[in-house]
């Protein structure tokens, strides 16, 4: 009877494969839930071989297990689907294909993989600088190190333009927590698994609302860029080759500074499920047993949307992408219950309707933060993206 019961709770938990969680604590769950999936499919195979020399509720609960075994091994299915398709799709989103001189697209290794689940990490030490001080505070960012990477090797029938070995992209990272919490110590692994594939990165703090408000954290990424440039000696950096990347309320952040800087140095922004359209995201707050969304929104932009609604557009990054924006790969999850994809489609067909290169790579099973698991089936295709991503617009 322990059995059956153990087994019917662990189906209902692997409903959150497919379902979007209805509370704060579901929402965890379901991160560990489609990014872990090893560990719960593992728990369901101890339970079903326990139950072998049972006579009651034997055979159902055998078939529940089963059934819930194939649930939770879903997303690595369906992480194999998305995979075979998304070299093909990024060539033909990121490139011109008709013109004469066609751009390479350098593409990585493989999007995705079994044994991948089981890799660890690679650890890169990094430096806090201070980049920049206002009258009242600081912001520090930690600086990776790009290590040395021969891009010919992804691609070695394509000549490269000889650039000095000591001088490296840098991609600027930009944290979440609804704009009023998180630091720059968030998600690391994917920091120093760039600086391992030869791009510097800066992973920035910045002024926190309530406190601060729209547009000072866009501000700092100013300052960032600013300082960075005038360290890019000694940091190796090469100053023509910039790219943000944000997730949640950081991606917003970089999207609205992307759009609105017009930095020539900016070659590209990267989109970790964040919200595009901040009018539509106030009409249409999130589950409240997860997120009062409107108050977190409101601190950040300095009122309600009947108070101030001129800042609600003037926050919304989509609402100031034009043809020369910058290239954009958006990335979010279909389960995703703090920012919903709409924000992502929304920003999607604003780039299709102004010519701007861009990918939007979708996983359907995925929640808010899948990317905590670097190897997870989500870590392993945005991770993918993003460096097929870095490698093609900084080339």
């Amino acid at each position: 009877m322990i059995r059956f019961c153990m087994l019917i709770i662990l189906f209902l938990v692997s409903l959150l494969s497919f379902s979007r969680a209805p509370a704060y604590y579901l929402w965890l769950l379901a991160i560990g839930v489609t990014e872990f999936p090893l560990v719960f499919a593992g728990a369901t195979v101890l339970l079903i071989t326990s139950g072998i020399w049972l006579r009651k509720y034997r055979h159902a609960g055998t078939i529940i297990g089963i059934i819930t075994l194939l649930i939770f091994l879903s997303s690595i299915f369906r992480a194999y689907g998305v995979a075979k398709g998304i070299a093909q799709d990024m060539v033909k989103s990121l490139t011109d294909t008709t013109g004469p001189n066609q751009p390479v697209l350098f593409k990585s290794d493989t999007p995705f993989g079994f044994w991948n689940l089981f890799k660890g990490t690679t650890e890169v030490p990094y430096k806090t600088l201070t980049y920049v001080k206002y009258s009242d505070t600081s912001m520090s960012m930690d600086f990776y190190q790009a290590k040395a990477f021969n891009l010919s090797s992804l691609h070695p029938a394509i000549d490269l333009p000889e650039i000095p070995s000591d001088k490296h992209p840098c991609v600027i990272i930009v944290h979440g927590g609804s704009w009023a919490g998180g630091d720059n110590k968030q998600l690391p692994e994917l920091n120093s698994y760039l600086a391992t594939k030869g791009y510097n990165v800066a992973a920035i703090n910045y002024r926190l609302a309530p406190k601060y408000q729209t547009p000072a954290p866009v501000e700092d990424i100013r300052a960032a860029i600013a300082y960075l440039k005038k360290h890019a000696n000694e940091l190796h950096i090469d100053t023509t080759n910039f790219v943000l990347l944000g997730r949640s309320a950081g991606a917003q952040i970089a999207l609205l500074a992307a759009y609105t800087m017009h930095e020539a140095s900016l070659k590209g922004v990267i989109d970790f499920y964040g919200p595009a359209d901040m009018v539509w995201g106030y009409s249409k707050p999130s589950n409240p047993l997860i997120m009062n969304s409107r108050k977190v929104m409101g601190d950040y932009v300095g009122g309600t949307y009947k108070q101030v609604p001129e800042k609600y557009f003037a926050s919304s990054p989509l609402e100031f992408v034009s043809r020369q924006s910058v290239p954009t790969l958006i990335i979010h999850g279909g389960n995703d219950v703090l920012v919903s994809p709409e924000h992502s489609r929304r920003l999607n067909l604003k780039l299709q309707q102004n010519g701007i290169k861009h990918y939007w790579l979708k996983l359907p099973w995925a929640t808010h933060g899948f990317d905590y698991n670097l190897n997870g089936p989500g870590g392993q295709l945005s991770t993918y993206a993003v460096e097929t991503f870095l490698n093609t617009i900084t080339q």
